[in-house]
């Protein structure tokens, strides 16, 4: 007489093609979200640069020159941007802008009759490199 016995649980063939089939998406995924993270830094970089030119505008119409350092524009920047005034006066203005996690990217704008800064070619136009 034989006894029957039913199935409980996997094999562990079973165990391992699972297993394997995980590494293989997360292998293709991970790739995508590092890529998501450098452009969502990019994003900022050249958000606070546009947010910087607004805070110039303003801060020229009431004291006739552009601000030489973000502290004079009471500007709060994204978490980790650094933004720096390389050239300041009535003028014109330049800037860049930086981020420790987006190293080497670095992001740069100039105005009116400042020196061009960071790879900028064009008057107002964000350039990243």
């Amino acid at each position: 007489m034989r006894l029957s016995r039913s199935r409980q649980g996997f094999t562990l063939i079973e165990l391992l093609v699972v297993v394997v089939i995980l590494g293989i998406l997360a292998a293709l995924a991970i790739p995508k979200f590092q890529n998501t993270k450098g452009r969502a830094y990019a994003g900022a970089l050249k958000s606070d640069l546009k947010n910087v030119a607004s805070m110039q505008e303003d801060y020229f119409y009431y004291n006739e020159t552009y601000a030489s350092n973000v502290g004079a524009l009471s500007f709060t920047s994204s978490e980790g941007v650094t933004i720096n005034i390389a050239e300041a006066d009535g003028r014109g203005w330049s800037a860049t802008s930086t981020h420790p996690a987006a190293f080497p990217l670095t992001c740069a704008v100039f105005y009116g009759q400042a020196a061009p800064v960071g790879g900028a070619t064009s008057e107002g136009v964000v350039h990243c490199q």
